[in-house]
């Protein structure tokens, strides 16, 4: 029995060390106390990550949650899918797009186009805090995340990055150490609809690939949020919590509450 301890509290602290997150970066507080409008402050004829939505979601008072993919020329465009079948009812992948052809296509059906990652920094300059998150597509996760941090070079805003994918998290922490960067997950063992192998879902759900990332904060689904693996994080290594995508008033309170960021979308909080 004794042996038996000792090899499950060497699992234990194993387990922990894994969940390893970094603490105390000087620009984490200056994202706290906000509520973040996901993709922009959309609905009744307003699109999502549109320029229309975005500049609502400032108007009102609130921080944005928004998409970034890598185009083929270099460019980077907000838009959540890599296809733009469901947006703006074209089955082409913004991948293979360029700045010019975004203005052949318009947003659920309205005069919006596909807005330039660019224009969303022009429009904020620093009025409200981003959270941003990296769409990496065909293995581009180093090229789409380089665009993306020299851009933000001269960009003297709040903000901070976060992706799904693990590379993009590793990456910024070998290149752009300075940035805050946040992992991006969910249950995906309970989800029926992800296409990932089983054993990705097994890291990314279970964040055992911090120990890699070293990850600001993690970003968890908000149905999600009370897992074991997001207490460690955050009680343990003092990492940041941001929580998606709340849509509901009294959801809200509750993950105000436990001290996560709030993601919205739905209502105005």
């Amino acid at each position: 029995m004794v042996g038996f301890g000792i090899t499950l509290l060497i699992l234990a602290v194993l387990y922990v060390l894994a969940l390893r997150c970094r603490s105390g970066h000087t620009g984490l507080e200056a994202l706290k106390g906000w509520a973040y409008a996901h993709r922009g402050l959309h609905g009744d004829g307003v699109p999502e990550n549109s320029m229309a939505a975005f500049r609502l979601a400032l108007e009102n008072g609130y921080g944005i949650e928004f998409d970034v993919h890598l185009m083929a020329d270099g460019e980077l465009a907000v838009i959540h899918d890599p296809s733009l079948k469901r947006t703006a009812g074209e089955d082409v992948f913004i991948e293979d797009l360029t700045k010019d052809d975004l203005n052949r296509y318009r947003l659920e059906g309205t005069d919006e186009k596909i807005p330039l990652f660019s224009e969303i920094l022009t429009l904020y300059a620093g009025k409200a805090p981003l959270i941003i998150e990296l769409k990496s597509e065909r293995n581009n996760y180093a090229a789409l995340s380089k665009a993306v941090c020299d851009a933000l070079e001269s960009y003297e805003g709040v903000y901070c990055l976060e992706s799904f994918d693990p590379r993009v998290v590793n990456w910024l922490k070998k290149n752009r150490p300075d940035k805050i960067r946040g992992q991006l997950t969910e249950n995906f063992l309970s989800n029926p609809k992800s296409k990932l192998p089983w054993i990705l879902k097994f890291l990314l759900t279970t964040q055992l690939m911090n120990f890699l990332t070293v990850p600001d904060f993690i970003a968890y689904k908000s149905s999600d949020r009370k897992r074991l693996g997001n207490f460690v994080c955050r009680q343990i290594w003092g990492a940041m919590g941001v929580t998606w995508t709340v849509k509901s008033q009294e959801e809200f309170d509750a993950v105000k509450k436990e001290y996560w960021l709030p993601i919205f979308e739905g209502f105005r909080p």
